[in-house]
């Protein structure tokens, strides 16, 4: 029985996650959401709070998972056009590499090694900033 409900709730959230599309304001929400993780990090950071750092990274990682490339992007028909832009992989690999490194600054930070905790929040600012030139053409 319990089998039973557990497949039907993941069907139904399969079928309704299919029929959500990331809008523009969720991005704007999203990228709020995130720039306050990155100053909550670094908040943990000068007080010297693991707790603060590990909470504002999970909420980075959590946040970074939703972010999705322009609509424009995905529904784009022409297929040079599509592979010539690359948007939706450029996306994919910032948000791997952004949730990589949140991970290993807060694994750093634990350890006791601020300066190295550092230099992953600093890459992760590159990531971000990447992704701004890259894809939303600043």
């Amino acid at each position: 029985m319990i089998r039973k409900i557990s497949l039907s709730l993941v069907l139904v959230l399969t079928l309704s996650s299919n029929l959500y599309s990331y809008t523009k304001e969720d991005r704007v929400r999203d990228m709020q959401i995130m720039a306050g993780a990155m100053q909550g990090i670094q908040t943990g950071f000068f007080y010297n709070n693991v707790d603060i750092v590990k909470q504002s990274a999970a909420v980075l990682i959590d946040t970074i998972e939703r972010v999705e490339p322009p609509l424009s992007e995905l529904e784009e028909k022409d297929i040079i056009t599509h592979m010539m832009n690359n948007k939706v992989q450029i996306t994919n690999n910032i948000k791997k590499s952004i949730k990589k490194r949140a991970r290993d600054l807060v694994k750093r930070f634990e350890n006791g090694d601020p300066y190295q905790a550092l230099r992953s929040f600093t890459r992760i600012e590159k990531f971000c900033m990447k992704c701004h030139i890259q894809i939303r053409n600043w």
